[in-house]
C-alpha cells in the first residue's frame, strides 16, 4: 500500500470521530439547557401559585385601607353637615308636598288658601322645631296637624340623634367584623407558615414567646375595645329609645286625662274650636319634648293663661326635651347599670360621652352644674317678670296664676317658645334678656372646673384648604347681624310707614328666635298702625307673617343655620381684634 494513502485514512477517521463528539456535546448541552429551563419554568410557576393570593389580598387590603381613609377624611368634615341640611330640606318639602294636597279646615285663615312660601314656611319650621308662624294654626284640618306632628318629632334633636346612635352603631359593627377577620387570617398564617427565628432567637426561646404572645394581644385587645364600645353604643341606644317613648306615651296620656277629667274650661275650649282633646294632647306633647312650640290653637298658650294645671303638665316635658335632657339621661344610664349589671352600661356610666361619642351624655359634674345653672336662668326671668310686669302684662291673674305664667314663660324662653303673654305687651328690658336667654346654646353651663376631657369622636388631620374654609368663617353674632340687615333692607319701606309694628327690636328678637329655634314673636297689630289701613285685619300669626316673600325666605335660612349651628359653634376663631 501507498503510505499517502494510509494517511488519509487515517486523518479522516480522525476527523469523524472528532465531529460525532461534537455533535454529542451539543446534543448535551441542549438537552441540559431544555431540561435547566423546563425546571426553571416550573420553580417559577410554582412561586407564582404560592405568591398569588398573598399578592391578590395584600392588593385588597391596601384598596380597603385606602378607601376607609379617604372615607375618615371626607366624612367628618363634609359628610355630617351635608347629610343634616339634605336631611332637614328633604323632609321639610316632603312635609311642604304632603300639606299643599290636603285639604284646610273650612272657615280657616279667613276663608284664604295660604300661599307656597307660607306654606314651605310652616314646614321648615316644624321640621326645624322653630315654631315660627305666618299661617294660623287653626286653619289646618286633622290631617294636617298630623303631618305637622310627624315634622316636629323627626326633627327633634333627642330622635336625630337616635338614629345618630343607630349609625355610630352600624359603623362599629362593620368594623369589628372585619378586625375579627384580621385576627383570623393571622392564626391561620401563623399555623401555615410558622415565623423563622433568626439565630440568636434560637438562644432565648422566652422571648420569642413573649414576642408572639404581645403581637397577639394587640389586634385581640383593639377586638375587645372595639366590642365594648359597640355594647355601649347599642344599650345607651335602647336608653335613648326609652326615654323618647316613655316621655311621649306618659305625657299625651297625663295631658289628655288632665283635659278630660280635671279641667273643663280646657276642655271647653277645645270644644269650641272643634280640636279633638287626644289630638291636642298628642300634638302638644310632641311639639313640647322636641323644644318646638307650635299648639294647634291661634293663641298658643295665651287661650290656657289661667290653667296652671296644663302649665305645670308642660313644663317638664319641655325641660327634658331641652336643657334638662342630659340629666336625665344620665341618671337613666346609671339606673340601668345598677339594674342589669352590664359592663357596657357600667363603664358608659363611668366615661360618659367619652366612651359612646354621644354629645348628650355629659360627666355627673357637668349634669349638675347644667341643672344648677338653667334653675338660675328660670329664677332671673321668672323674678324679673313678676318685678315688672306684676300689675302689668300680668294682670287681673290671682298671685299662684302670674307666678305659673311667669315660670312657664321662663322655662320656654330655653328654647321651646311657647307662651301665655303676648310679648308685644312686655318691657323692653325683658324682651332683651329675652333675645340674650334664646341665643344661649340649651347646654350653657356655668362650670368653674377644669374639664379633664371632652367628648371627640375620632379625630381627623385637616387639609390646608379644610382650614383656610375655616379661617373664613365668621362668629354666630356676625352671622344674625348680617340676617338682621338683610330683613330691614328687604323690609325697608315697612320700617318708614309702619315703625311701631316694624321696628328694629321687634326684627332682632324674630330673627334670634328662628335662630334660637324658638318661636317667640311679638307679632303684628293693625292698632299700631301709624297710618290706619282700612283693610287691614288681625291675624294670630307670628310677626314674619306680615313680612315680604324675600323676607321669609331669608328667615327659612336663619331656621336651617339655627337647627346646623352645633356645626359652626367654633367658627370665627380666625379674626383677631387686637
Amino acid at each position: 500500500m501507498h503510505p499517502n494513502t494510509s494517511t488519509h485514512t487515517y486523518s479522516d477517521s480522525s476527523t469523524s470521530n472528532m465531529a460525532g463528539a461534537h455533535r454529542k456535546v451539543r446534543e448535551l448541552l441542549e438537552h441540559t439547557r431544555r431540561r435547566s429551563t423546563a425546571a426553571l419554568n416550573n420553580v417559577m410557576s410554582l412561586m407564582r401559585s404560592l405568591s398569588g393570593s398573598y399578592a391578590q389580598h395584600h392588593v385588597k387590603e391596601r384598596v380597603a385601607r385606602w378607601r376607609r381613609a379617604l372615607a375618615g377624611r371626607l366624612s367628618p368634615r363634609l359628610g355630617s353637615p351635608l347629610v343634616h341640611v339634605a336631611y332637614f330640606l328633604a323632609v321639610s318639602w316632603l312635609g311642604y308636598l304632603v300639606l299643599a294636597q290636603l285639604r284646610f279646615r273650612a272657615g280657616g285663615e279667613g276663608t284664604r288658601r295660604p300661599g307656597a312660601i307660607d306654606l314651605f314656611f310652616t314646614a321648615v319650621s316644624a321640621a326645624t322645631v322653630s315654631s315660627m308662624s305666618t299661617v294660623e294654626m287653626e286653619a289646618f284640618s286633622n290631617g294636617q296637624l298630623l303631618v305637622l306632628t310627624v315634622l316636629m318629632f323627626v326633627g327633634g334633636e333627642v330622635f336625630l340623634s337616635l338614629l345618630g346612635l343607630a349609625s355610630k352603631w352600624s359603623k362599629l359593627r362593620k368594623q369589628a367584623v372585619r378586625k375579627s377577620r384580621r385576627v383570623e387570617i393571622h392564626d391561620v398564617a401563623e399555623l401555615e407558615m410558622p415565623p423563622v427565628a433568626a439565630a440568636g432567637e434560637f438562644d432565648n426561646p422566652t422571648s420569642i414567646t413573649s414576642t408572639a404572645d404581645d403581637e397577639m394581644s394587640k389586634p385581640l385587645d383593639r377586638f375587645d375595645d372595639t366590642r365594648l364600645r359597640r355594647d355601649a353604643v347599642l344599650s345607651l341606644f335602647f336608653v335613648v329609645l326609652a326615654i323618647l317613648l316613655t316621655v311621649h306615651v306618659v305625657g299625651a296620656v297625663a295631658v289628655a286625662a288632665y283635659i278630660l277629667h280635671a279641667s273643663p274650661a280646657a276642655r271647653r275650649t277645645l270644644r269650641e274650636k272643634a280640636l279633638n282633646e287626644w289630638t291636642f294632647a298628642v300634638f302638644t306633647t310632641v311639639s313640647t319634648f322636641s323644644s318646638c312650640g307650635y299648639m294647634p290653637t291661634n293663641e298658643n298658650m295665651a287661650v290656657f293663661k289661667r290653667d296652671t294645671g296644663l302649665q305645670l303638665l308642660l313644663v317638664p316635658q319641655a325641660l327634658v326635651g331641652n336643657t334638662l335632657f342630659p340629666p336625665l339621661l344620665a341618671a337613666c344610664v346609671r339606673a340601668a347599670a345598677a339594674a342589669t349589671r352590664r359592663v357596657e352600661l357600667k363603664e358608659t356610666a363611668k366615661e360618659g360621652g367619652e366612651l359612646t361619642g354621644y354629645y348628650h351624655l355629659l360627666p355627673a359634674r357637668r349634669c349638675a352644674m347644667l341643672a344648677a345653672t338653667v334653675a338660675g336662668f328660670v329664677a332671673v326671668q321668672a323674678a324679673m317678670l313678676c318685678g315688672m310686669e306684676w300689675g302689668g302684662a300680668l294682670s287681673g291673674m290671682s298671685a299662684w296664676e302670674k307666678v305659673s305664667n311667669a315660670v312657664f314663660l321662663a322655662v320656654n324662653s330655653r328654647h321651646t317658645g311657647e307662651t301665655t303673654l303676648d310679648l308685644s305687651t312686655l318691657a323692653p328690658a325683658i324682651l332683651v334678656l329675652f333675645v340674650l336667654m334664646m341665643y344661649l346654646p340649651p347646654y350653657t353651663t356655668w362650670f368653674p372646673f377644669g374639664e379633664s376631657s371632652s367628648v371627640k369622636d375620632h379625630p381627623t388631620e385637616e387639609t390646608q384648604g379644610v382650614r383656610l374654609l375655616k379661617s373664613t368663617l365668621l362668629s354666630q353674632l356676625s352671622y344674625l347681624a348680617i340676617f338682621v340687615i338683610a330683613i330691614c333692607v328687604t323690609e325697608r319701606e315697612k320700617l318708614k310707614e309702619d315703625p311701631l309694628n316694624f321696628n328694629l327690636l321687634s326684627i332682632v328678637v324674630e330673627v334670634v328666635s328662628a335662630y334660637g329655634n324658638v318661636g317667640f314673636s311679638m307679632g303684628y297689630s293693625c292698632s299700631r298702625q301709624i297710618s290706619p289701613d282700612g283693610m287691614c285685619t288681625d291675624r294670630w300669626t307670628g310677626f314674619a307673617g306680615r313680612w315680604s316673600d324675600s323676607g321669609k325666605l331669608i328667615l327659612i335660612l336663619v331656621m336651617l343655620f339655627g337647627r346646623l349651628k352645633k356645626f359652626s359653634m367654633n367658627a370665627g376663631k380666625a379674626w383677631k381684634l387686637s
